[in-house]
C-alpha cells in the first residue's frame, strides 16, 4: 500500500497543479507484465478529453512530472494507448523491511473498513447432530473472514444462530424418544423420516440410564425431554469442536427468543410499512416477486404457524435493530436460491443493498484412500469435523478449507493433508517460516547478531532480483488484505502466502544467507528474512493457522 499511496499522492498533486479533478474511475494497480513496472495508472486516458490532449502525450507528461516530484521513482513512462507505468527504486523497496519491523504483528492492518459495524453469522448448523466436514469449511471461512475484516479496520462481531425451533428439532426429539423406547424393549413404529446416527442411540442410552422410568412418560412429554437433552448435548459438542478448531463466536442466538420477545411481529410491522405485505386465503404474504424473487412468499400460514422465511426475516431485522451496518451470512451453496428472497426482505425493510451479503460455501469432497467418504447426517455415515481434526489437525484442516474460493467445490485429500512434504500446501507455507527461524538460530549460534532495530543503511546489500521479489511481495501484503476484505475472499490470503513461501524457498536455494566473508550482506539478508517471517506469521494468523519455528 505504501507504493500505491506514494503514486496516488504524487499524481493527485500534479492533477491539482494542472487544474484537473481526480477521475472517479482512476485505477492504480500492477501491470499484467511485471517487466512494465511496479504500478500502472489509467489517469491520462480518463483525463485526455478534459485536458484537450492526446492520451499518450498526457501520460508522457505525467511520467515526466512524476519523476520530478517523486524521488523514490526510478522510472516512469507512457505505455500503450495512455497508461503511465512507474518503477520504484531499490531503496524504496528496501524500506519495506523497516515498515514490517516497525509494525510487527500489526503489519498489514489498514483503515479500509473505517470502523463499519459488521455482524458476521456462520456455521449455524441445526443442533441435530455433530458438525461434519462441510460445516468445518464454513467455520474456517467465517472465522478467518472475521479476522480478515478486523485486520482491514472493520468492527466485527460474530454470531451463531441456533435453530432450536421448527420441524428438525421436533424430529430430533422424536428420534431420541423412539430409541429410548427401543432400548427399553417397548414396541416402536418407525417413521420414514428420523435421525439414525449412532450418536442418537448414545443419547437415548444415557437418558435411560439416568431415568429408567423415562419410557413411562406420556409421549409428548417424553419427546420434549428427549429434545431438550439431545439439543443441549449436541450443542455442547458443537461448541467443543469449534473451540478445538480455533473458531470463535461472540454470541449464540436462539431462534426461539425471536417469537418469545416479539421480534417476529416487529419485523412484520417493518415490512407492512413498506407496502409489500398482504393477506390472502387467511395467510400473511410477502410480495417478494416485486423485489426480484420468482414468486411471492408466505410468512404466516393459515393455521397461524410461521414459515422458516418469517423467522429468518425477523432475525435479520433484529440484527439491524442492534445497530449493525453490514450483515454477512455464511450459507451452504444449496441455499443460493434463498439469497434473492432475503435481499428482497432487506430492501423492503428500507436498508441499502450493500448492507447485506452472503458468502456461499460449496461442498467438500472428502477423500480417503482415493475414495469418497459418504456423508449423511440422518443415516449416520458422515465424517465428523472432530474425526478430521483428530486425523490431520486444525492447521492442515483450516488451510485446506481456505485454499480455494469458498463457492467452488473442494477435494480434501486426508493423506495429502498429513504429509510432511512440500506437496502439502500448509506444510509448504509453515516450512518457509520454520526455515527462516532455523537460519536465524544458526546465525545466533555463529555469533552473528541481528540488532532489534534495523537501519536503512544496513539494507544496502539487498540488490538482487530475488531480494526485490521478496520485498515487493512483502510490501503487497496490506493491499492484498484490504482487497480480500472488500471481496469477502479469504482464499486470497492462502494464495498470497503460498506465493510468498515459494519466493522464500527459491531464495534459499539460490542465495547463501550466512556469508563468512561478507558481514554487511549477511545482516541485510537476515533482516529481510526476519521481515518475511513476520509477514508469514501475520498472514497465517488471519487464517487461524500456527507458524511453527521448527518442523
Amino acid at each position: 500500500m505504501r507504493a500505491t499511496d506514494t503514486l496516488r499522492t504524487a499524481l493527485a498533486a500534479i492533477l491539482e497543479e494542472e487544474g484537473l479533478a481526480w477521475p472517479v474511475k482512476t485505477v492504480i494497480e500492477p501491470p499484467r507484465d511485471p517487466k512494465h513496472g511496479d504500478l500502472s495508472t489509467n489517469a491520462a486516458m480518463l483525463l485526455a478529453k478534459e485536458a484537450k490532449c492526446n492520451p499518450r502525450e498526457l501520460a508522457q507528461k505525467f511520467a515526466a512530472r512524476l519523476l520530478e516530484r517523486c524521488p523514490d521513482l526510478e522510472k516512469a513512462e507512457a505505455a500503450g494507448p495512455g497508461f503511465c507505468n512507474v518503477t520504484f527504486s531499490q531503496a524504496f523497496w528496501r524500506r519495506t523491511v523497516l515498515d514490517v519491523e516497525a509494525a510487527g504483528k500489526a503489519y498489514g492492518a489498514s483503515g479500509t473498513g473505517a470502523g463499519r459495524k459488521v455482524l458476521l453469522e456462520y456455521v449455524s448448523a441445526n443442533p441435530t447432530g455433530p458438525l461434519h466436514v462441510g460445516h468445518g469449511r464454513g467455520a474456517a471461512v467465517g472465522d478467518s473472514l472475521a479476522r480478515l475484516l478486523r485486520k482491514a479496520g472493520y468492527a466485527v462481531d460474530t454470531e451463531y444462530y441456533i435453530n432450536d425451533a421448527g420441524r428438525q428439532m421436533r424430529l430430533l426429539g422424536l428420534s431420541v424418544w423412539l430409541r429410548v423406547l427401543e432400548l427399553a424393549g417397548r414396541p416402536v413404529d418407525w417413521p420414514e423420516d428420523y435421525y439414525r446416527g449412532e450418536y442418537i442411540i448414545d443419547i437415548a442410552r444415557e437418558m435411560l440410564a439416568d431415568d429408567p422410568h423415562l419410557p413411562d412418560l406420556p409421549e409428548a412429554e417424553g419427546q420434549e425431554c428427549c429434545y431438550q437433552r439431545a439439543m443441549n448435548e449436541i450443542l455442547t459438542g458443537i461448541k467443543a469442536d469449534l473451540n478445538e478448531f480455533r473458531v470463535e463466536h461472540q454470541r449464540w442466538f436462539s431462534e426461539k427468543t425471536l417469537v418469545e420477545r416479539g421480534a417476529v411481529d416487529a419485523a412484520f410491522t417493518a415490512l407492512g410499512r413498506s407496502g409489500y405485505t398482504y393477506e390472502k386465503e387467511n395467510a400473511f404474504w410477502f410480495a417478494t416477486e416485486q423485489l426480484g424473487d420468482d414468486k411471492d412468499r408466505v410468512l404466516k400460514k393459515s393455521d397461524g404457524s410461521l414459515t422458516y422465511f418469517a423467522t429468518d426475516i425477523a432475525y435479520h431485522h433484529d440484527k439491524f435493530e442492534r445497530g449493525y451496518d453490514w450483515l454477512i451470512d455464511i450459507w451452504g451453496a444449496d441455499h443460493h436460491g434463498y439469497v434473492p428472497r432475503m435481499r428482497a426482505a432487506i430492501t423492503a425493510m428500507g436498508r441499502p443493498r450493500d448492507s447485506f451479503d452472503v458468502v456461499l460455501i460449496q461442498l467438500v469432497n472428502l477423500l480417503r484412500d482415493g475414495k469418497p467418504v459418504s456423508m449423511s447426517t440422518r443415516a449416520g455415515t458422515f465424517e465428523t469435523l472432530a474425526d478430521v481434526l483428530r486425523e490431520v489437525g486444525a492447521d492442515a484442516a483450516r488451510f485446506m478449507f481456505l485454499s480455494r474460493k469458498s463457492d467452488s467445490p473442494l477435494d480434501f485429500d486426508l493423506e495429502l493433508a498429513k504429509q510432511r512434504s512440500l506437496d502439502n500446501p500448509v506444510y509448504y507455507v509453515q516450512y518457509a517460516h520454520a526455515r527462516i527461524c532455523a537460519v536465524l538460530r544458526r546465525a545466533g549460534e555463529r555469533g552473528v547478531g541481528l540488532p532489534e532495530t534495523v537501519t536503512e543503511e544496513m539494507l544496502a546489500g539487498l540488490d538482487t532480483p530475488e531480494d526485490m521479489a521478496l520485498l515487493r511481495k512483502a510490501a503487497a501484503f496490506q493491499d492484498m488484505l484490504a482487497a480480500a476484505a472488500r471481496a469477502l475472499a479469504v482464499h486470497h490470503v492462502s494464495h498470497y502466502l503460498t506465493e510468498l513461501a515459494g519466493l522464500l524457498h527459491s531464495y534459499y536455494a539460490r542465495h547463501q544467507v550466512l556469508l563468512a566473508d561478507d558481514q554487511p550482506r549477511t545482516l541485510a539478508r537476515l533482516a529481510l528474512l526476519r521481515a518475511v517471517a513476520q509477514v508469514l506469521r501475520n498472514g497465517l494468523d488471519v487464517l487461524g493457522v500456527s507458524a511453527p519455528e521448527a518442523m
